[in-house]
C-alpha cells in the first residue's frame, strides 16, 4: 500500500500506517485522512500534532487510556473524552489519529 502527496509516493503497511515515519508530512497527512474518509478540521490537527509531539517525546505511540490521560493534561478534560475524540476519529482515536499522524500502530491496538 502506499500514499501520494506532493508528486512523492509513500510506502505504507497493509494496514496503512507509514513503513517510515520520517516522511510524514502535512500534505501526507490530508491523502491519509482522506483514505480514512475524515474531514480534518482544526480539532483533528490539534490531535495529530499532539500526537506527534508526544511521540517525538517517547519515542511510542500511546494507546487510548494513556492518550486521554495526556490529552486531559495539555488540552483540557473535555478534549480527552472517548466521546470527543470518537466523533473526530470513529475508526478509534489512538489507532486512527496515529495512522494520519505517521505514527506506528498504537501499542495494544488490534
Amino acid at each position: 500500500m502506499s500514499y501520494t502527496a506532493g508528486g512523492k509516493t509513500v510506502e505504507a503497511d497493509e494496514e496503512g500506517y507509514l513503513t517510515n515515519i520520517n516522511e510524514w508530512n502535512e500534505d501526507l497527512a490530508g491523502e491519509i485522512a482522506k483514505a480514512e474518509q475524515i474531514n480534518m478540521t482544526a480539532e483533528h490537527w490539534e490531535v495529530v500534532n499532539f500526537l506527534r509531539e508526544y511521540y517525538n517525546e517517547y519515542q511510542i505511540a500511546p494507546a487510548i487510556r494513556v492518550l486521554t490521560k495526556a490529552i486531559t493534561k495539555k488540552l483540557g478534560a473535555e478534549k480527552a473524552s472517548n466521546k470527543y475524540l470518537y466523533e473526530l476519529f470513529p475508526y478509534g482515536p489512538a489507532k486512527q489519529a496515529c495512522k494520519i499522524a505517521g505514527l506506528p500502530k498504537p501499542t495494544g491496538c488490534v
